[in-house]
């Protein structure tokens, strides 16, 4: 049976690669319609992603290949996809980590936080778990794990070195300091009785758990507070510009993170209680920081990070220029197009509905920034400079080169982007979308809160074998059917309701902004949508009597 089983997952990658295509062929030639031939595209690239027999990445390009032989889209459109608005967003984003990271101030960011918090166990695993999702919203999780386990592995290494035996032993010696060495052995065992030194063992080993699992829940759930933070965030940004074109800069990174980043806060705190009351529950007020135990454990974590900062050094120059224009990035993407006031984008880069800067420009302009500010000051004193100095060039080099650049930018998550963005893009051309939201229309029986509850756990279950941004890539588009097909039931009355309500939020903003005309008006993307959803209905309702 062993022989058996080593023999089939022998030949697992040739068949899976080779056979799905031919078994699923028939779908094809029994049934060729266009979104049928799209399905077939969407089922075999979903198969390669959760057996990954081909790396991600190139399963992302074949849309560029299937669907022009299929007919579903010509070459150009499908090619557009895999560079858009969206892509450019997220490589900006990239570009800025990787400067991050090469000049390491997350870790100088990371070690600071950490000090000031304090040493106490339960403190250190919430600065831990704070300091870890504050760098997921910007750099990836990945890499953001990678900095900080090593930290809490060295923390952690030195605190075991003071153990409950040294400890015992120190008191000892206090013990025969005054007079009482006859008591030591006695003292001594009865100190440290089996129980205790077992209880000490498991104590030490909750610790290391919870310490070691914080840092990766932390990463994970910061990632969700910016658009940037994760990559499927970004998915979902592009496929709605797809999906829902009326709904152009309704997400933007302001937007999003004034609504995710309170979430991710709440799930941060709840993780941490979370690993509070399953590590930590035994010795809740040891973990605390009571008794003279953890006081010297509190010295020693201090210690460690103390001396992990100072490896870093001073601040440099190179370090503060990352740092400028990290908070020019991030200052521009909130101040680009607020909602609650008119931001710098309406200054000169707004015509009507027309918006020609968004937030990947603000990505790709300080990417740009990072290839020409100095990573060192520049020498203007001329007369007092070495003859080595004088041949080196006067404007020193940039902070980042692209040889650094392209070793650590992940290029297959653009590609990944640009595969689900051209799926996307299929979907609605072959009407895929629109044949999906009909066979779910018996759905709208159901509440829309069980839905919600039952789709959460299938994209949790399912990322479990799979990656995150193949899932959303693969979800988004069904999804997005579900949420048609239920609007499509709207009333007319409510439809116009809503009109009459968008019309005087537009007056509202008119008479705020001084400006002479309804940001509302007839061609409108917000109009046109709610009549063409109560079109629908109109039709859907008519159909019977036909």
């Amino acid at each position: 049976m062993a022989s058996a089983l080593s023999y089939v997952s022998k030949f697992k990658s040739f068949v899976i690669l080779f056979i799905t295509p031919l078994l699923l062929l028939p779908l094809v030639i029994l049934m060729p319609a266009k979104f049928v031939r799209c399905a077939y595209v969407i089922i075999l690239m979903a198969i390669y992603w959760c057996t990954e027999v081909i790396p991600l990445a190139v399963t992302s390009l074949l849309p560029a290949v299937l669907f022009p032989l299929l007919k579903i889209l010509d070459s150009k459109q499908v090619c557009v996809q895999y560079m858009k608005d969206t892509n450019m967003l997220f490589l900006g984003g990239l570009i800025m980590a990787v400067a991050v990271e090469h000049w390491n101030l997350h870790k100088r960011i990371a070690l600071r936080t950490l000090l000031w918090v304090g040493a106490k166990p339960a403190q250190l695993m919430l600065g831990f778990m704070g300091v870890t999702a504050f760098l997921s919203m910007w750099i990836s999780n990945t890499a953001t794990t990678a900095m900080m386990v090593p930290i809490v592995e060295a923390m952690l290494q030195q605190m075991q070195a003071t153990s409950p035996a040294t400890e015992a032993g120190l008191g000892a010696l206090e013990l025969s300091d005054k007079n009482k060495a006859g008591e030591l052995p006695g003292s001594q065992v009865t100190f440290e009785g089996p129980s205790e030194v077992q209880q000490a063992d498991c104590d030490r080993r909750r610790i290391c758990k919870a310490m070691t699992l914080c840092v990766c829940y932390a990463a994970s759930i910061g990632g969700t507070a910016t658009l940037t933070g994760t990559g499927p965030n970004v998915v979902l940004l592009g496929q709605m510009h797809e999906l829902f074109p009326a709904s152009k800069d309704v997400v933007n990174f302001a937007s999003w993170f004034s609504f995710a980043f309170p979430n991710m806060v709440a799930m941060l705190l709840l993780a941490w209680l979370w690993l509070q009351c399953v590590y930590m529950r035994s010795s809740f007020k040891k973990f605390w920081g009571c008794g003279l135990q953890s006081r010297n454990r509190e010295k020693v974590a201090y210690e460690v990070l103390r001396e992990e900062y100072r490896k870093l050094g001073s601040f440099s120059f190179a370090e503060a220029n990352v740092l400028l224009c990290f908070l020019l990035m991030v200052g521009l993407w909130f101040s680009r197009d607020p909602g609650f006031m008119p931001g710098w984008v309406s200054l000169a880069w707004e015509d009507g509905k027309t918006k020609y800067a968004t937030d990947a420009t603000v990505a790709a302009f300080v990417a740009t920034l990072l290839f020409i500010m100095p990573s060192q000051r520049p020498q203007f004193n001329f007369r007092s400079q070495t003859e080595e100095e004088r041949k080196a060039p006067f404007y020193p080099p940039a902070l980042l080169t692209w040889k650094v650049t392209q070793e650590k930018v992940p290029w297959g998550i653009v590609l990944l982007l640009g595969g689900g963005f051209a799926l996307a893009k299929g979907c609605e051309a072959s009407g895929l979308s629109e044949w999906m939201g009909k066979q779910m229309e018996p759905l709208h029986s159901v509440p829309p809160a069980a839905i919600t509850l039952i789709l959460s756990l299938l994209v949790a279950a399912f990322t479990e074998c799979t990656s995150n941004v193949a899932t959303t890539t693969l979800f988004l588009p069904i999804f997005a059917s579900m949420g048609w097909s239920s609007l499509t039931s709207v009333s007319p009355s409510v439809c116009q309701s809503v009109i009459r309500e968008e019309e005087l939020t537009a007056g509202t903003r008119q008479r705020e902004r001084g400006r002479g005309r309804s940001r509302l008006h007839a061609g409108s993307p917000t109009r046109d949508s709610i009549l063409e959803l109560q079109d629908r209905a109109l039709d859907q309702r008519q159909a019977p009597n036909r």
